[in-house]
């Protein structure tokens, strides 16, 4: 069985070309944290996640003193023994954040890296319900200065032309009327057939003013409204969810299969947004997803198309991809060398071994915090 028998990590910040703004929040640049995982029969298999607009350095630190002496020197495809390990190691330092982003970055390395040993596409390896393509939904609708609501109507209609049947906008940063005027906007632009999810980004502090804003959109039939609150108010998710029509989307920042199953028990939520590179990876992605499906929940995993494209082509209850149109947001698209291929709506799935896909090393060595030396090696 092939052993482990190098970890290579990089801290990386890539800046947006155009400010950009949530409900709560406005980015300028993005961090990500990369590794690759090298088994000694030479198979490399590679990691990310998105840390925040700081915080990749702390993602790598976590590797390198505390996890990637976990993997050093086991067999790669012992992946739940290794979770375990893991997991055991992020005890007394964070069993959420940036650690369990850590650990996430390393399963997901090993799952890539036994999927190439294997010469099969990361779904297949995992075993898969499409051979051919998955549903996705284009994602964007942010805050822009001097951005109208015509101009988030002229966005979305955009993509509705590109063969998306479901389209995604920022609200909350307004009063309940502005973002009215959005949402009618969006609804206007797109028709009455198309899915529109609006995400919130945990802008509300309290159900009531939650519903002083759901009680207006109700009438544009959205999809679901997402992360209404702070991810830790579980309760006034289950609240929210009892008292309007729309549908309650969250999870996209929880970590760990207990938080999750404390959403399903509570009924706070009929679609989870469960990222695998920041939940534990993809193992406990899906545990997750397992989990949910006896609730009759549905999964629409968080960013990272490049990643969760595999993922829902190879779970029976995951229903879309969330996917970035452009690079302006989801930067980490400049990353990597190969992108994947849209048709009518759907991302067609990649054929190559693994994810299909490499870290693009020129802009690795551009964007790395450390410049003079982009990757740190652990043997």
């Amino acid at each position: 069985m092939p052993r482990i028998s190098s970890i290579s990590v990089s801290a990386v910040r890539v800046p947006l070309d155009r400010v950009t703004s949530f409900s709560t929040r406005t980015v300028k640049s993005r961090d990500y944290c990369l590794v690759r995982v090298r088994s000694a029969d030479g198979v490399e298999g590679i990691g990310f996640c998105y840390v925040g607009t700081a915080g990749a350095s702390v993602a790598k630190l976590a590797i390198q003193e505390l996890l990637a002496p976990v993997l050093l020197g086991q067999e790669s495809d012992r992946v739940e023994g290794l979770w375990e390990q893991m997991y055991r190691e992020t005890l007394l330092h964070g069993r959420a954040g940036t650690v369990m982003r850590a650990l996430s970055i390393l399963d997901i390395a090993l799952w890539d890296l036994n999927a190439r040993a294997a010469k099969l596409p990361l779904y297949r390896y995992l075993g898969c319900w499409s051979v051919d393509k998955v549903p996705a939904y284009a994602s964007g609708g942010y805050y822009l200065e001097g951005k109208t609501p015509r101009d988030l109507g002229k966005e979305v209609a955009s993509w509705v032309r590109e063969g998306f049947r479901a389209v995604k906008i920022k609200v909350g940063r307004l009063s309940p009327a502005e973002e009215e005027e959005r949402v009618r906007a969006a609804r206007e632009a797109i028709g009455p057939d198309v899915h529109l999810m609006m995400d919130i980004n945990n802008a509300w502090t309290d159900v009531p003013t939650a519903l002083l804003y759901c009680k207006r959109f109700e009438k544009y039939n959205p999809y679901w409204v997402e992360e209404p609150f702070s991810p830790d108010e579980i309760d006034s998710h289950a609240r929210l969810a009892a008292a309007t029509s729309i549908q309650v989307a969250t999870g996209e920042i929880e970590a760990g299969r207990w938080r999750f199953k404390e959403l399903l028990d509570k009924r706070a939520a009929e679609i989870l947004q469960a990222d695998a590179a920041v939940c534990g990876g993809i193992s406990e992605w899906r545990r997750i997803a397992q989990t949910a499906a006896s609730y009759g929940v549905t999964i629409c995993p968080h960013w990272f198309h490049d990643l969760h494209v595999h993922l829902v082509a190879s779970t029976p209850n995951a229903r879309y991809v969330e996917f970035f149109p452009d690079d302006q947001v989801l930067n980490f698209r400049r990353l990597i060398n190969r992108q994947l291929e849209v048709k009518n709506g759907d991302l067609l799935l990649p054929k190559g071994p693994g994810l299909g896909f490499e870290f693009d090393e020129k802009a690795v060595r551009k964007y790395a915090l450390d410049s003079a030396k982009p990757w740190s090696e652990i043997k």
